[in-house]
């Protein structure tokens, strides 16, 4: 599967890597992002090599990422703005670094993931726990 997703989209561990990194450098130069970040994260090599494996896992099917992202963002202080923001920062750069292909499926990844997000953020904020699923 992850060989016909190569294939198809032009992307692979290489491209996702430029993908990341250059995604996280709008991240941090970001006012309004960069300092939610910045208070959280703090050694910068660990956390990309983790969302390249993240990306890796979410676009090339390759199923190398055994983390939970919902519990790491759900008590975070973010809205609906936030995933906004997020979410054109991330299209802006799958859109200079990847494939036409590859960057609409990326973007149709990351939609999937920041919906998914935002409801978990929401719903932990209503009831004090995060919805997993």
């Amino acid at each position: 599967m992850t060989a016909e997703i190569e294939a198809r989209t032009g992307l692979d561990d290489d491209v996702l890597r430029h993908l990341v990194h250059a995604f996280y450098a709008r991240i941090r130069q970001d006012p309004v992002l960069g300092p939610i970040f910045a208070a959280r994260i703090y050694d910068w090599p660990p956390h990309l090599e983790r969302m390249t494996t993240f990306w890796s896992s979410v676009a090339l099917m390759t199923g190398r990422y055994h983390g939970a992202p919902v519990p790491k963002h759900a008590g975070l202080p973010i809205d609906r703005t936030h995933f906004d923001r997020w979410l054109a920062l991330f299209r802006a750069t799958a859109d200079e670094v990847c494939t036409p292909v590859g960057a609409a499926h990326v973007a149709e990844r990351a939609e999937r993931i920041a919906r998914s997000l935002h409801l978990a953020v929401q719903d932990a904020r209503t009831t004090g726990v995060p919805n997993l699923t």
